[in-house]
């Protein structure tokens, strides 16, 4: 016997194509002289029908919010070139680094070859990086706001709370397996 396990309009993480997708119909099959369907496909819109074992829910990342507060902006000394071969960098003698940990190690490096080709994209990419946790409780706290009082909120301002909800989901919401349904009351003894 089988259960549907996702419903309807449900985001679902599609295993074998790489995509997130929307349980467009529950498709059950069903057999003579059984109550419930022997089997459960899911449509995605992805061409063809898929099985439960293929598909994962979305669910928040438990480390999505963890260590924010530590992300910063440190630069690291250049060994590779001298000052003076550099002197077309920002800081010459030295590179970006955004640290992640409170022990000043962890997080998003550049290989050096990639920052001598365009210093002030990585300056900037850096600067981007360590203020992200500031620009993520900033779109938590706009989407908040405009939730307490949606009728309120200017159209414009509702737009940018749409927009950042999109985003947070697409930064917290990770692919897991669904919850594991009882197939029978008699597994459940």
């Amino acid at each position: 016997m089988a259960r549907a396990q996702f419903q309807k309009g449900q985001k679902v993480w599609v295993e074998c194509v790489g995509a997130w997708a929307f349980v467009e119909k529950v498709q059950p099959v069903w057999a003579k002289g059984f109550e419930e369907p022997v089997r459960v496909t899911y449509d995605v819109g992805l061409g063809r029908e898929f099985a439960a074992h293929e598909l994962m829910v979305a669910a928040e990342d438990a480390a999505a919010g963890d260590g924010l507060d530590n992300w910063r902006l440190l630069r690291a000394h250049n060994r590779w070139q001298s000052p003076e071969d550099c002197l077309h960098h920002p800081y010459p003698g030295s590179y970006p680094v955004v640290v992640t940990d409170v022990a000043d190690w962890g997080g998003w490096r550049v290989p050096g070859a990639e920052y001598d080709r365009t210093p002030e994209r990585i300056e900037f990419q850096a600067r981007l990086i360590a203020a992200a946790p500031a620009l993520l409780r900033l779109a938590e706290q706009l989407t908040a706001l405009v939730g307490e009082n949606p009728d309120d909120a200017p159209p414009a301002v509702l737009h940018l709370a749409r927009q950042a909800r999109t985003t947070l989901n697409a930064v917290t919401q990770v692919a897991a397996p669904p919850p594991e349904r009882l197939s029978s009351p008699a597994a459940a003894a």
